[in-house]
């Protein structure tokens, strides 16, 4: 907790150009980019960094190629380009994925107007993917035999992206790009609301764990608090030109479906796109698209029902999926921005997810509205301009604030791997060689963690069972990850509780040593609070026994 506490202190006794409330993808990327570009920045989340919005994703990093319907191409072309800017900065993590969408007999449009449809979207994206092709019944099965083709007439396959690890995890990255660069970031501290006067930004700010309270001190304020935007806006006095409308959205995550790499996407029974998405050796299935008065969302058996019954009619399993199969659940609200004046009751199915940055130049508060991964690196670049606008010198104004080190790193890193052979310590169950995985998620950092596996080879060993997880990654996670709670280690900084299920992980050995390297004295509360408590991932599953004791070492 030393990272923690230290940047809690400086939130209380520095005074700082910019305070961002939020830590889901906007508020991380903004803090990225103003921080990399030299400003005094300060980020707080109420809950953990990627706790709402951001970590219930489909991991898609796409161009937005429904909204072709729509005929919204502008936007069409600027996903399009931010999603191949994600793909050449980030190599590792944002990977080209096919898409597979088969078309079903009585579909409002033949799988040929599609298919040109497919090819504009492939121009709209400058010609960086994969081109498009038309697919015949036969082939679709030929393909993906688990796609029930008996009543399709055809389907295209093109290309977008997605994310190759948790989107939870790629949004702290930003935040870990942003503490490198001295800003100071919190998770689990509370907005009170804030004051505009004598030209600085006075927030009352509350810690979660402990309960005390102090003032944060900026030039500018940010409110980038994802689908609470609009009461955050109501506690600081803001009026703006936009709100928010409410889509809830769930995933549920079964075993392997299939093992090919690419994304199968058809029709729901309500007409919109529904996929069924790799992930590892897990399949991530839905999404649902249910309009909310509010922010604040659950599962529901009709949502389970809804995606179950849906992928049932869609593929030829040997046995139809049923909620004894779910592994776990995604649940979240699409943040949708609207004009302030337009009436909320208008088809949000037609809604886009494009961001808005709503300014108040006389009191110096920037709020934005909607958004999605896709578009995070236009927000912080935008954020950046509107800032500097606002007055806030930006000493580095031309620095990249964005991307995976330059190649000399990765191949000083991979040629070390290869040195001592560190693939052929990847465990039986993983998904990828051990050298690819650690570069991926953690960049540079990973030099430092193959000289623990040089000095001490245990450091490469799995340490949960299920998982890909080896210990020098829990070391990595205590000293600079910023982990609170269990749930942020298992649903955030890894994507372990959407893969390995509840009961099983309730029982595994190697979470009980993890919760001792994390935690340390307050390890047994930890375990304890996490399943005494079942995260929205799990409630819908049946009543989980008393958690076991953890058995502290001194």
């Amino acid at each position: 907790m030393k990272l923690r506490n230290s940047n809690l202190d400086r939130l209380a006794n520095d005074d700082f150009d910019v305070l961002i409330i939020g830590g889901g993808i906007n508020g991380a990327s903004a803090a990225a980019a103003l921080a990399g570009k030299g400003a005094r920045v300060a980020l707080i989340d109420r809950g953990d960094f990627a706790g709402s919005t951001s970590m219930h994703s489909s991991n898609l990093v796409w161009g937005g190629i429904k909204y072709m319907e729509s005929q919204d191409f502008a936007l069409v072309r600027k996903l399009c380009k931010s999603r191949n800017h994600l793909i050449k900065h980030y190599p590792s993590t944002v990977e080209e994925i096919r898409f597979l969408t088969t078309i079903t007999r009585g579909f409002r449009h033949r799988p040929g107007y599609l298919y040109i449809g497919t090819w504009l979207y492939w121009l709209l994206g400058n010609g960086f993917t994969r081109i498009p092709q038309l697919l015949s019944p036969k082939r679709i099965k030929a393909t993906e035999p688990i796609i029930d083709a008996s009543q399709a007439v055809g389907g295209v396959e093109y290309s977008d992206a997605y994310l190759h690890d948790n989107d939870a995890r790629f949004v702290f990255n930003f935040i870990r790009h942003a503490l490198d660069h001295g800003a100071s970031a919190v998770n689990y501290v509370e907005s009170l609301g804030a004051e505009y006067r004598d030209g600085t930004w006075h927030t009352q700010a509350r810690n979660v764990i402990d309960g005390s309270t102090f003032t944060i001190r900026s030039k500018v304020l940010v409110n980038a608090a994802g689908p609470w935007v609009d009461q955050h806006n109501e506690l600081t006095g803001q009026k703006t030109q936009y709100q928010h409308l409410y889509s809830k959205g769930i995933h549920l995550i079964v075993p392997q479906l299939t093992d090919s790499q690419r994304v199968l996407a058809f029709f729901a029974d309500d007409g919109r796109l529904f996929f069924v998405i790799p992930m590892g050796n897990r399949t991530c299935i839905g999404t649902t698209d249910t309009y909310m008065e509010h922010p604040e969302v659950e599962i529901t058996q009709d949502d389970i029902d809804f995606v179950l019954d849906n992928i049932n009619k869609r593929l030829t399993l040997d046995k139809p999926l049923t909620a004894d199969d779910i592994i776990s659940t995604r649940c979240g609200v699409r943040p949708l921005a609207v004009k302030a004046s337009q009436d909320s009751e208008r088809d949000f199915l037609q809604l886009s997810r494009k961001h808005v940055v709503d300014i108040n130049p006389v009191s110096a508060h920037i709020s934005i509205f909607g958004g999605k991964l896709t578009d995070c690196l236009n927000v912080g670049d935008e954020i950046s301009r509107e800032i500097k606008c606002l007055g806030v010198d930006l000493p580095f104004p031309d620095d990249k604030w964005y991307g995976e080190p330059p190649a000399a790193v990765k191949q000083a890193f991979m040629q070390q791997a290869a040195r001592m052979r560190l693939d052929d310590m990847t465990p039986a169950t993983s998904s990828e060689p051990l050298s690819k995985r650690l570069w991926r998620r953690y960049a540079a950092q990973a030099l430092d963690m193959l000289e623990q596996i040089r000095v001490d080879p245990r450091q490469g060993e799995l340490l949960i069972e299920g998982t890909e997880y080896i210990r020098c990654e829990l070391r990595q996670a205590h000293r600079s990850e910023m982990i609170t709670r269990l749930d942020d280690f298992l649903r955030r900084r890894a994507k372990i509780a959407l893969v390995v299920g509840h009961e099983e992980l309730r029982k595994s050995e190697g979470l009980k040593e993890a919760c001792r390297m994390l935690f340390g004295d307050q390890a047994q509360q930890r375990f304890d609070e996490y399943f005494a408590n079942p995260p929205d991932s799990v409630r819908f599953t049946s009543q989980q026994p008393s958690p076991e004791p953890l058995h502290v070492s001194s």
